[in-house]
């Protein structure tokens, strides 16, 4: 198999040009064994990109666990990896299990835009919302000591939300428009260095209470930026920010 290895703010994925259907019948085992990170390439999450009707390509991702959901990040990178294989140009639409999505690349920045989020519910004190995949949003203070890990899996895993799992975030306001976060992401069940669609749930939250259009958001592996625009209790024209890199390329046996 041939690959190509792509990260976006340090949450990396294994790429895969699968528009010939090569790799159509790839197992969730394989697929497991490919991102496992010292017995295979080693990512968060392997993703196909396939051929499309009436879009230019559709991104089929997995989670580390085989799991599938729609990734932020992931349809950033698989934005950048159509440009390296002249699929697109500077503009594309494309497909992914949560629908149709609308892009653009420049200068190695793509901006992605995400699906409307209509409701922002509560949970205690913190917030739940799906902006392509569940978010868990926590407020807290001193995240850079923050135990990310142990505090996520036990949210993650919690009654409420063992069953169909939960990405869990934890955020500190550092200014009136910066945010840090440190995401816990099921299907990985670790922190990873980024999450697209958790910093985008983190921003909408902190909009709400805050009346902006923008908020620049700090992560572990750089830095993001998400847009929106407030449409009653949710927002629209939601946009994620930010660069995606191809790190290497190679040929796999397995």
């Amino acid at each position: 198999m041939k690959f190509y290895k792509y990260q976006g703010t340090g949450n990396d994925f294994v790429m895969i040009d699968n528009r010939l259907g090569e790799w159509d019948d790839l197992s969730i085992e394989k697929i497991q064994e490919l991102c496992d990170r010292r017995f295979g390439i080693g990512a968060d999450g392997l993703i196909k990109i396939n051929s499309a009707k009436d879009v230019d390509f559709e991104v089929d991702y997995y989670n580390s666990d085989g799991s599938k959901s729609f990734c932020g990040n992931g349809a950033r990178c698989s934005v950048a990896f159509a440009h390296f294989l002249d699929i697109i140009e500077d503009k594309t639409t494309f497909t992914a299990i949560d629908g149709i999505h609308e892009a653009e690349i420049k200068n190695g920045i793509i901006k992605l835009k995400m699906g409307d989020v209509k409701t922002i519910d509560k949970d205690g004190n913190d917030f739940v919302l799906n902006t392509g995949s569940p978010h868990y949003i926590k407020y807290v203070e001193m995240l850079n000591n923050y135990n990310v890990y142990k505090n996520g899996n036990e949210i993650r895993n919690s009654e409420t939300y063992k069953k169909e799992g939960i990405n869990v975030n934890f955020v500190e306001a550092l200014s009136e428009n910066e945010l840090f976060v440190r995401t816990y992401e099921r299907g990985v069940e670790d922190e990873t260095y980024s999450c697209g669609t958790g910093v985008t749930a983190a921003a909408l939250t902190f909009m709400k209470n805050n009346n902006q259009t923008f908020v620049g958001i700090k992560v572990m592996g750089g830095n993001l930026k998400v847009y929106a625009d407030k449409n009653g209790e949710g927002f629209e024209n939601i946009w994620l920010e930010g660069p995606a890199v191809q790190v290497f390329k190679g040929d796999i046996n397995f």
